[in-house]
C-alpha cells in the first residue's frame, strides 16, 4: 500500500513518464460491442456470470452475493445497471453482480472503451477489468489482469488505473499502478479506455491518456498481456481493496454503464 501511494505521488510529479506514449495503430474497426438497448436482460450471448461469493477462487474477501437476477443486473433506459442491494443470501448482507464474456469474447490487443457512471457510497467498490483466458490453468496473477477503471467509496471520485503479473502484483506490493481524481466521475459518465498492444498499455479518460504500462521485455512473468484476456463488469461490496467498512444507508446502488466497444 505503501508503494502505492507513493507511486501516485510520482505521477504526479512527472506525468509525461507515467503517460507515455505507444505506437498504437491509426487503422482500427468495431470488433464488438453492447449497446445495452435490447430487452431487460444482459445479452447471454456475449456475457456469463459469476454466482456465489467468490470463495472458490475468484474473490476478494468481499461481502456480496453475486446474482444473476434481474434486480441485480438489468437494462433500462439503453444502459446496463448493475445493482448492489442491502439484503441477506448465501451468507451475506449484501447481493451484486458480475458480468465477464469469458467463455463467450476474449481478445488480444486493440481498443476498449467502457462508458460508465460509478456508484457512490461508503463500501462500494466498482470495477471494468479484464483477465488472461488461461487463469484456469495457469491462476492469478500469471494469467495477467488489466484494471481499466477502479474506484472504492472510500476515497470518492478517486480512479485507479493497474496491471497485475507474477512479478508485479499487489499481494507484493510491485503492481503497476497509478490513481488520480476524476472529480465527478460519481454523477456524470465518462469513457474508460484503453489501447492495448505489445508494446503496451495506455490508459484513458475521456481521450485523455492517464498512465501507461510499457512492456519491457522482461518476458511474460513481467508482461503477460500478449495473449487473449476476457472483459469483467461487476460491483462489489467491501473487500481488500475499499475495506469493510459499510455505510447501508446507500442502498440500492449502481454502477451504470452506457456501452461496451472493442476495436482492433
Amino acid at each position: 500500500m505503501r508503494f502505492f501511494f507513493l507511486f501516485a505521488f510520482l505521477g504526479v510529479l512527472n506525468q509525461t513518464l507515467i503517460a507515455q506514449k505507444i505506437n498504437f495503430p491509426q487503422k482500427i474497426k468495431l470488433v464488438w460491442s453492447d449497446e445495452f438497448d435490447k430487452g431487460n436482460l444482459p445479452d447471454t450471448t456475449k456475457w456469463n456470470y459469476n454466482i456465489g461469493t467468490g470463495e472458490n477462487g475468484w474473490g476478494n474477501n468481499e461481502l456480496q452475493y453475486y446474482t444473476n437476477e434481474l434486480k441485480n443486473a438489468r437494462i433500462e433506459n439503453g444502459h446496463l445497471i448493475i445493482e448492489a442491494r442491502k439484503e441477506n443470501k448465501g451468507d451475506k448482507s449484501y447481493t451484486s453482480a458480475r458480468l465477464l464474456t469469458q467463455g463467450k469474447a476474449s481478445w488480444t490487443y486493440g481498443r476498449f472503451e467502457i462508458r460508465a457512471k460509478l456508484p457512490k457510497g461508503q463500501g462500494t467498490w466498482p470495477a471494468i477489468w479484464m483477465l488472461g483466458d488461461n487463469i484456469k490453468k495457469v491462476g492469478w496473477p500469471d494469467c495477467g489482469e488489466i484494471d481499466i477503471m477502479e474506484e472504492v467509496g472510500k476515497e470518492p471520485n478517486v480512479i485507479n488505473w493497474s496491471t497485475h503479473s507474477k512479478k508485479l502484483n499487489w499481494p507484493l506490493g510491485t503492481q503497476q499502478t497509478y490513481k488520480e481524481l476524476i472529480t465527478d466521475a460519481t454523477d456524470h459518465f465518462h469513457t474508460y479506455r484503453i489501447d492495448w498492444t505489445k508494446a503496451g498499455i495506455e490508459f484513458y479518460v475521456d481521450d485523455v491518456l492517464k498512465f501507461t504500462v510499457l512492456n519491457e521485455g522482461k518476458g511474460e512473468a513481467y508482461y503477460p498481456f500478449i495473449a487473449p484476456q476476457f472483459l469483467i463488469l461487476n460491483l462489489a461490496i467491501g473487500g481488500n481493496m475499499p475495506g469493510f467498512e459499510v455505510n447501508d444507508a446507500i442502498f440500492p446502488v449502481s454502477m451504470v454503464i452506457d456501452y461496451v466497444r472493442v476495436y482492433q
